[in-house]
């Protein structure tokens, strides 16, 4: 799930050696992977092609597709992230909501930048499909703080009822390392489990993406 410490978890999977972890921060990084993931919306992924190169997946859009996941990769543990409800919901809200809802900044500026770049303009039609329209995780209702976080725990119980007891592990940072490395089967390291708290980080991704797009677009129509 989105907003619960997964670039913590990217970054600790890939230090117990069970990386590369694929993150959503791969899609921002390479948009042209936008088109695979709306294949896959669509009921056409090429999970190969997805995650050549990569061990494991956190965050969306990989976590949207768990069930389909479970049955590719058959000896697979299915970890889910979890946090309060509350929390998750005011953290939720002010970042991947308010790159689609609302009127801040962020959200301007991220609907400019789709108006002139196809690319980032497929992106965010990506994000809508996995999260707030359609069947997307919260297509249910989104518009206040309390749907958030009751989507949240309605989407926690469904992962706890599909996955198998066997491959299913709950785990939030402060569980430690003890319960992943069981599950995984790889030796405790001798350091803490890492702390990666990225809201601001996303706020300021994506502000400074629209500034830089819609300046390289600008300067497009003034040299043309």
């Amino acid at each position: 799930m989105p907003r619960t410490a997964t670039l913590t978890q990217k970054t600790a999977l890939e230090m117990l050696g069970v990386g590369p972890c694929y993150h959503m921060v791969n899609v921002l990084a390479d948009l042209d992977q936008v088109d695979l993931w709306m294949q896959a919306l669509k009921g056409e992924a090429q999970w190969e092609k997805i995650f050549a190169g990569f061990q494991s997946t956190v965050d969306w859009p990989g976590g949207y597709f768990y069930k389909e996941l479970l049955e590719v990769y058959p000896d697979a543990v299915v970890l889910l992230s979890v946090r309060d409800p509350q929390s998750w919901a005011k953290s939720a809200h002010d970042t991947i909501w308010s790159v689609r809802h609302g009127e801040s900044l962020m959200r301007l500026l991220s609907s400019a930048w789709g108006e002139v770049d196809p690319k980032w303009r497929g992106f965010l039609e990506m994000v809508d499909g996995l999260l707030w329209k359609d069947k997307g995780t919260f297509a249910n209702g989104h518009e206040t703080l309390e749907q958030l976080a009751e989507g949240m725990v309605a989407f926690n119980e469904e992962v706890k009822r599909t996955v198998p007891a066997e491959r299913l592990l709950v785990w939030e940072p402060k569980d430690g390392w003890e319960p992943l490395c069981t599950t995984l089967d790889v030796p405790v390291p001798g350091e803490p489990v890492p702390h990666v708290n990225d809201s601001e980080e996303f706020v300021a991704r994506v502000i400074d993406g629209a500034l830089g797009g819609l300046q390289a677009w600008q300067a497009e129509r003034v040299s043309a």
